[in-house]
């Protein structure tokens, strides 16, 4: 697994994916300047009149349900559905699954439909889309990423899909193999756009991998290893982002690589 990663973040850097948000409104310069600094390449619109069009030319769609409202849903169920007849590769963040029944049935709905690959979220998010309560606090999670490990593997079977959960040891699963991933820094929870970036890169990742497992993998060992150096260098919460985001763009891929592990 450490050298599909390795090959993967290396693909990503030479081949730069586009890779189209249709993601929150809190979030979304974050998350472009973070695809910019890995090496990808950001697109975030959402008017239903051009999504044809541009999911055509894109390598992966990214579908955040952070700010969410009927016309974000709308846009999003289009984009998923020409991502599907286009065969574009989808990822879904479901962020505050289990924080009000919207969420909820907004995040299974395009399980259902969209069929997304690969879907990141935190503990307390993939346990209520596996169908038990999870104790949100907002739209932050109280469950750690092992806590959920069972519950990660059902999802993952149920809507044959790889289930890439964050926490202090981020848990990559597709139902039959897990992988680990060890880094990162406590910081990253006290900066808003951290976890929906590392939803957009994981959708980078996907694009020029060669499963979406690995893709997963990729994007998370990236995240840790550049959070963790971040965190040794920044003053705290407010010098973090542009310190992480630094050592997102001089990334060392074989320290990233390095921080996975299989079960």
């Amino acid at each position: 697994m450490q050298k599909a990663v390795l090959e993967t973040l290396q693909a990503m850097r030479q081949k730069s994916p586009l890779v189209q948000c249709i993601t929150n409104l809190v979030v979304m310069q974050v998350n472009a300047n973070v695809l910019l600094a890995a090496g990808a390449s950001p697109l975030m619109a959402h008017a239903q009149e051009e999504l044809e069009d541009l999911v055509k030319i894109i390598n992966a769609l990214v579908l955040n349900i952070g700010t969410l409202d009927k016309h974000t849903i709308a846009s999003m169920n289009v984009a998923g559905d020409f991502a599907n007849k286009y065969k574009k590769p989808v990822v879904l963040d479901p962020v505050g699954a289990g924080a009000s029944r919207l969420r909820t049935e907004t995040a299974l709905s395009i399980l259902r439909t969209v069929k997304p690959c690969i879907v990141r979220g935190n503990g307390s998010e993939i346990m209520a889309l596996a169908g038990e309560l999870g104790e949100n606090k907002g739209v932050d999670s109280t469950k750690g990423s092992l806590e959920v490990k069972e519950q990660a593997k059902r999802l993952a079977r149920n809507f044959q899909t790889v289930v890439s959960v964050s926490g202090e040891v981020d848990m990559i699963t597709d139902g039959t193999q897990f992988a680990y991933v060890q880094g990162g820094d406590p910081l990253m929870t006290l900066v808003t756009g951290i976890g929906c970036s590392a939803t957009a890169v994981t959708g980078a990742c996907m694009a020029v991998a060669k499963t979406p497992f690995i893709g997963a993998v990729s994007a998370m060992a990236l995240f840790a290893g550049a959070g963790e150096k971040a965190g040794k260098k920044c003053q705290g919460p407010g010098s973090f982002l542009p310190c992480f985001i630094d050592e997102l763009y001089s990334a060392d891929y074989a320290d990233a690589a390095k921080r996975v592990t299989m079960e």
